[in-house]
C-alpha cells in the first residue's frame, strides 16, 4: 500500500551544516519536528532526501487555510454500494510507519491543527472519532512539520501550544558556495552564471524589510538558471525568475531589474 510513497531515486540535496545529525537523531528518538526557515530555501528537499535515506515512505500535504481536520484524518463518503471510509494523509502515515510531511502547517486553521496533538506527545495516537477508533501510531512513524518564521503574525503563527510539542531544526539559504553548487547542478549551468545568480539574491536578501518582504530563494534561482539553459537571456531569466515574482511594486521592480543589470550588463 505504501509503495506508492516510497522515493525510487535519491533527491539531490547538499548539507549546509548538521542538519543530517539532527533529523537522524530526531529520528531515531521518533520525535516530532519542525523545520524552521523561509521559502525556497530547501526544506521540502531535505525531507525528501532524508526519507529515502532513511527508507521511509513519505506522505507529504501541503497545508491552506481551507484545510480540515477530516483532510489529514479522513472522512466517510457515499459510493454505489454505501459509505466507505476514506483514510487522511496522517491516518495513512501514522497507521503505516510513513513520515508524514506537512508543508507550511502555518497556513492552516488552528481548529485544525490541534488534530496532530495526540500524535506528538507519548500517547502517539490518532483518535478518529467519525469511526470510533484510535489508531495507535506506528513505531516508524514520524510527524514533520515546515514554519516560515518571517510570515508569522497575529493572524498566521503557530501557538505555544503546538510549537513546544516539535524539536526544530534551523535553515537558511546556503553560503555562496554551497548555493552555487546547488544552482550549477540543479539549473544545469555554468559556475560563473550561477556565482552570478547567487550574487544578485545576496543582494535581493539586503532588501529584506527595506521594500522587499523576502529576498531571492534558492529555488527562484534555480528557476532562472534553468530558463537560461534553456535559451532565455540572463537578464530576462531574472526578470522572469527573480523580479517579478518577488515584487508588484513598480519602483523596487525597476530597481531590482537595475540591480541585475550590474551583473549581466
Amino acid at each position: 500500500m505504501m509503495d506508492a510513497y516510497r522515493l525510487a531515486s535519491e533527491p539531490y540535496y547538499l548539507p549546509v551544516g548538521d542538519e543530517v545529525a539532527q533529523f537522524e537523531a530526531a529520528w531515531q528518538a521518533r520525535l516530532p519536528t519542525m523545520l524552521k526557515g523561509p521559502t525556497g530555501c530547501g526544506k521540502t528537499r531535505f525531507i525528501e532526501h532524508m526519507a529515502w535515506r532513511l527508507g521511509r515512505p513519505l506522505v507529504t500535504l501541503a497545508c491552506n487555510e481551507d484545510m480540515t481536520a477530516s483532510d489529514l484524518v479522513g472522512r466517510w463518503l457515499l459510493d454505489a454500494g454505501g459509505t466507505v471510509w476514506q483514510e487522511g494523509p496522517l491516518t495513512l502515515a501514522a497507521r503505516h510507519g510513513a513520515i508524514c510531511y506537512l508543508d507550511e502547517v502555518v497556513e492552516a486553521r488552528q481548529d485544525t491543527i490541534v488534530a496532530i496533538h495526540p500524535l506528538t506527545d507519548t500517547r502517539r495516537a490518532l483518535p478518529l472519532e467519525k469511526r470510533n477508533e484510535v489508531v495507535q501510531a506506528h513505531d516508524d512513524f514520524q510527524l514533520v512539520i515546515s514554519y516560515n518564521p518571517g510570515y508569522q503574525s497575529m493572524l498566521k503563527d503557530l501557538k505555544q501550544s503546538t510549537r513546544q510539542r516539535f524539536v526544530a531544526i534551523d535553515f537558511h539559504y546556503p553560503p555562496p558556495e554551497r548555493e552555487t553548487a546547488i544552482v550549477m547542478h540543479e539549473g544545469h549551468v555554468g559556475d560563473d552564471l550561477a556565482r552570478r545568480l547567487v550574487a544578485v539574491a545576496g543582494k535581493t536578501r539586503n532588501l529584506k524589510g527595506h521594500g522587499l518582504e523576502e529576498g531571492a530563494s534558492t529555488r527562484m534561482l534555480v528557476y532562472a538558471a534553468t530558463l537560461v539553459a534553456r535559451g532565455i537571456a540572463p537578464v530576462q531569466a531574472c526578470r522572469m525568475a527573480v523580479v517579478q515574482p518577488l515584487t508588484d511594486d513598480a519602483h523596487m521592480q525597476a530597481a531590482l531589474s537595475d540591480l541585475v543589470l550590474t551583473f549581466f550588463d
